[in-house]
């Protein structure tokens, strides 16, 4: 097919987790969301497992610089010293969206009241839509599932696309 130039999409998933980092515990969350991402049309490649805190933000710097046009973080939202994803992520957003992470926490209270305490940024560096998730199986899934309807039309909007749909 001439004139016809198809472009990839691309994705990146960070695993916060000192423990996972050492090789003392097995990341779950990471593989999850790739599998999710994948099923979406997003090129991926392996989850980015970083320890908590300074690490964080590199990678993410990383990858941003890399136009990943979705940043997912998993880990690091809770109250303990080292959980410092938000602190690391928010710097780098040009536009914040704390609505999704309200949404997440809703979604998460039907479950469990543990889910009011989890910490989270959502927003755009540029182009690219990055948000914290919290570090448990549980949180990872309401967070992909509040994301799900919305992830399509905030990339598209955020293009430069209208993006408006039914209300």
């Amino acid at each position: 097919m001439t004139g016809f130039v198809e472009t990839s999409r691309t994705a990146a998933v960070v695993v916060a987790s000192t423990s996972a980092a050492a090789g003392t515990a097995e990341d779950k969350t990471g593989p999850l969301i790739t599998r999710w991402l994948s099923e979406r049309g997003f090129e991926t490649g392996e989850p980015t497992v970083v320890a908590d805190g300074q690490p964080v933000r590199f990678a993410v710097d990383d990858l941003l610089a890399n136009d990943a046009q979705v940043v997912i973080v998993t880990g690091g939202t809770g109250v303990s010293p080292d959980d410092q994803s938000p602190e690391m992520v928010a710097p780098l957003l040009d536009v914040q969206l704390p609505g999704i992470i309200e949404a997440i926490r809703r979604r998460g209270e039907a479950s469990t009241p543990l889910s009011i305490i989890t910490r989270g940024v959502a927003g755009f560096s540029g182009n690219s839509f990055v948000i914290t998730l919290p570090g448990s199986t549980g949180g990872v899934k309401d967070g992909l599932a509040v994301l799900d309807p919305i992830l399509e039309h905030l990339l598209v909007q955020r293009s430069g696309g209208t993006g408006h749909g039914p209300r």
